[in-house]
């Protein structure tokens, strides 16, 4: 598998997808497109497990024979199907009958076999509820196979889902069967459908290169980055994980086996489902993550309600990126909530700060957490500045970072990370402003490699730096001590301590002054030899 490879996958898929959907909405189109893509995967694995379980066992079928070669097996050996599906729910983590495979599925389509559509609902069913010793349930639950949008009657929909599957079948078959190809192009179509959706897009996807400077920040050693990338993360939480692609990136930062177990929760369902389907995608088994379906603000997660502090779950890193200034509502029960009662509340127009201490309560003394969030939460007044004083005061707050504007498919606005944590040592805030760091693109700016590992490394040794980049603005870095801080009333506007905008330069007044009185003698003796010219001309002098 080579990066070209996943791209060319991600651009052939992306094709298909606006070709096949027609006049239907992109997000609608999104959820096929993305189970079928998630079955195949399924597929493909299971089959090359049971090959390997089977051995000489595995029938080897002729050219011309389209059957599933486990369907073979299924029909030649009734007696020993229980036993062998005991062992692949052991060694896989999950089961899929031979009609439920992919390869029966693409079949079925280009035979236009009628009862396709039921198929694929059975099969559907039977993933959720019978595959995974886990509970997937509703995994498919946005999938409306029944859809109008699909087809008027029965026949129209079965003939619709023919031609898509069909379609992505032939698309795939170019490609190698690699798992992890698989997963980058189930990334890389979340990320195109993110860009068609706007303002929307911001509910389920951050931008990959966003996602790796918080990964690079939470994998370094917590108490000194300076000494490198810790061996190992043994829980990560992110709280309003999305499609999941910032969990991802952090494992894929720390490694396969960096990481103990990814923890997410996810209010929208769509959306959780997505999440869901990323992670098997991308290789980990059902044990080794866990996602919730809830509300993180009012803490609907059992696992995250224990106040008992021996009991309670903790997390060697929280990421984030949640919603910009959500109205929510900051009830007077949720005051005297284990989370926030030691800081206040966030105010009704910007549940911000409750996001932030909702995560920050979870996370390990040894821990490091990193939250995207608009620049208002640096200098808003009121309850915030409350919050943000409390949280200064004791320490937590290690470095801020400014971004540039454009970056998010959701919004235009400049944001800014916040890194904290419950143990530092260092007992200054550093400021990082990377606001002019990006390369501008037609519909929004992107952050290169270099951009990142720039950023990143700025952090690890934290380093200040007032460099001139190539587009003739600065990158600014700076150490900042308390005292200064609570000068400025903690207010942590990043411009007030490290502004990109190039001073002007100095002025030597004496030289101007000597300059200015130069010039005047040159135009009183320019004037003089010019009124000697007017006066041989009988002319009057020049005043």
């Amino acid at each position: 598998m080579t990066e070209q490879d996943q791209t060319r996958l991600g651009k052939t898929l992306w094709a298909i997808a606006d070709e096949l959907r027609g006049a239907m909405n992109a997000d609608d189109f999104r959820d096929y497109m993305l189970a079928f893509l998630f079955l195949r995967y399924l597929s493909d694995n299971y089959e090359e497990a049971a090959k390997k379980e089977l051995g000489a066992d595995w029938p080897e079928l002729p050219k011309d024979d389209r059957r599933s070669p486990l369907s073979v097996w299924y029909e030649e050996n009734p007696d020993d199907v229980a036993m062998f599906e005991d062992v692949m729910r052991r060694k896989v983590h999950y089961v899929i009958k031979p009609q439920y495979l992919w390869s029966s599925i693409a079949e079925q389509a280009r035979t236009q076999d009628t009862e396709l559509l039921h198929t694929l609902q059975k099969g559907f069913k039977f993933i959720e509820n019978e595959s995974f010793a886990s509970s997937f349930q509703g995994l498919f639950s946005e999938i409306n196979l029944d859809s109008e949008k699909l087809g008027k009657d029965y026949k129209q929909r079965n003939d619709r889902l023919c031609v898509i599957i069909k379609t992505i079948d032939k698309g795939l078959a170019e490609f190698p069967t690699d798992r992890d190809l698989l997963g980058d192009a189930y990334e890389y179509l979340i990320g195109q459908f993110a860009a068609g959706s706007g303002k929307k897009a911001g509910e389920f996807y951050t931008p990959q290169q966003i996602s790796s400077i918080l990964s690079g920040i939470v994998s370094l050693d917590a108490q000194d980055p300076a000494n490198g990338k810790r061996e190992k993360l043994g829980k990560v939480l992110d709280f309003a994980c999305g499609s999941g692609s910032l969990l991802l990136n952090v494992r894929r930062r720390m490694g396969r086996h960096g990481v103990g177990k990814l923890y997410g929760q996810e209010k929208n369902i769509t959306t959780y489902n997505l999440a869901r389907m990323n992670m098997l995608l991308h290789g980990l088994k059902d044990t080794e993550f866990e996602i919730f379906h809830g509300d993180t603000l009012t803490n609907e997660w059992p696992l995250l309600r224990e106040e008992n502090p021996a009991k309670k779950i903790e997390f060697d890193a929280v990421v984030a990126n949640p919603p910009f200034s959500l109205s929510w509502n900051p009830t007077e029960e949720l005051a005297n909530d284990f989370r926030f009662k030691d800081y206040g509340l966030a105010p009704k127009s910007a549940a911000d700060f409750a996001f932030l201490l909702h995560g920050f309560h979870y996370l390990h003394r040894e821990g490091t957490m990193a939250i995207i969030l608009p620049h208002g939460v640096l200098f808003r007044g009121n309850a915030e500045a409350k919050i943000r004083r409390k949280l200064l005061e004791d320490g937590n707050i290690d470095t801020v970072i400014g971004l540039a504007p454009n970056l998010f498919y959701s919004t235009g606005i400049p944001v800014c990370i916040l890194v904290l944590k419950k143990c530092k040592k260092f007992d200054d805030v550093l400021f990082i402003n990377a606001a002019e760091l990006y390369e501008k693109g037609k519909r929004q700016n992107r952050l290169l490699p270099e951009h990142i590992d720039k950023i990143v490394e700025t952090y690890q040794f934290r380093r200040e730096v007032k460099e001139e980049l190539e587009n003739g603005a600065l990158f600014v870095s700076r150490r900042v001590s308390m005292e200064e801080i609570a000068e400025n009333d903690f207010n942590l506007n990043i411009t007030r301590y490290v502004s990109t905008a190039k001073p002007e330069p100095e002025v030597d007044l004496t030289q101007v002054h000597n300059e200015l009185t130069e010039l005047a003698q040159k135009i009183d003796a320019a004037r003089a030899r010019h009124n000697e010219f007017l006066k041989e001309l009988g002319l009057p002098d020049l005043p």
